[in-house]
């Protein structure tokens, strides 16, 4: 039998081009080889209290975006966390068994805590055993994450081996982190510093989903300097971060004529742009065409999230069935 897969995703706002080289590209493969889950985390997002009406917009384009990049509803379970109650259901159970200490110790707690101290709900102390739900609902082995999450894993752990010792079972499996791909890609941002990031502003993104005007103003936005004052120096933080972008949407040519032009002290940054806008276009047509195409269909997108709500539900209430026998609860 393939290993479970479990991934999910906030739907806080649009895909950029971090997300797709970071994280949807390896599942887009991974699909094929593993039994896997990857879930639309809505009940995750109500801890910054959205809208209804952004919070359904933002789980529509999560969906929306996933099956444009190349997600297949047949190969894989897409669903939408709310969909399946037996994650609530099993978030209470490990909460019953989740220390205050232990919870309060998590870092990214921390960091909400000194950021947001006006918002310090119970969700955000509680956020690891609802990811740790997440991943047990479905007995999973493997979960894509990156060094920040990592944490939440070691939570995920804990709480399913206080489970098993609990009720003096081998019920639920250990899972790890896992890359599907050894070469991680960092795709940097705009600003000239850091990755790719949407807490950074909407201008240091390339979104899925952008124009070809709005890619182009971005790009033209983009930091530089003024240039190289020696020919073969090593470029600073915001410049190669630039060479690194047209180094994944751009032929290798174009790449190695623009990096000689840096050498020699004869580039011009406004050609550079220019070039590499273009070519972010071209490589992002094909996707932002199925964004719009499929965000028209409603049905369809109705249906491959009913369709995923059952597989998921599935394998969830089989966990759920177990684990309230093992608990101890029988119907009368």
């Amino acid at each position: 039998m393939k290993e479970t897969v479990v991934s999910g995703i906030r739907p806080t706002g649009k895909l950029h081009l971090g997300n797709y080289f970071g994280a949807v590209t390896n599942f887009v493969k991974m699909q094929y080889d593993y039994n896997c889950y990857f879930f639309i985390a809505d009940l995750h997002s109500l801890t910054t209290h959205p809208t209804p009406g952004d919070l359904h917009g933002y789980v529509r384009h999560v969906l929306v975006e996933y099956l444009a990049c190349g997600i297949d509803p047949e190969e894989t379970t897409i669903y939408v966390q709310s969909d399946v109650p037996e994650v609530a259901e099993l978030y209470l159970y490990l909460n019953m068994n989740a220390y205050m200490g232990e919870l309060e110790r998590s870092t990214s707690f921390k960091d909400k805590v000194r950021t947001q101290p006006d918002n310090v709900n119970a969700g955000l102390l509680t956020y690891p055993t609802l990811m740790a739900a997440d991943i047990l609902i479905h007995k999973a082995t493997k979960v894509p994450v990156g060094k920040d999450q990592e944490q939440h894993l070691e939570f995920t752990r804990t709480f399913g081996n206080r489970f098993n010792r609990l009720y003096n079972s081998e019920y639920f499996p250990e899972a790890f982190a896992f890359n599907y791909s050894q070469n991680l890609v960092k795709i940097p941002g705009l600003d000239g510093n850091g990755k790719m990031s949407k807490s950074s502003g909407e201008g240091n993104c390339i979104y899925l989903a952008d124009s070809p005007e709005i890619i182009r103003k971005k790009v033209s936005r983009a930091v530089t300097d003024s240039g190289p004052s020696e020919e073969n120096q090593a470029k600073p933080e915001a410049i190669q971060n630039l060479f690194d972008l047209m180094k994944i949407v751009s032929p290798a040519d174009t790449l190695e004529h623009f990096d000689g032009l840096y050498n020699k002290m004869a580039i011009r940054y406004g050609d550079f742009k220019k070039q590499l806008a273009e070519d972010m276009i071209v490589f992002n047509t094909p996707i932002r065409e199925r964004i719009e195409d499929l965000s028209k269909d409603s049905s369809y997108l109705r249906q491959v999230a009913k369709h995923g709500a059952l597989k998921a539900r599935e394998s969830a209430q089989k966990t759920i069935r177990d684990v309230r026998e093992l608990i101890g609860f029988k119907s009368f």
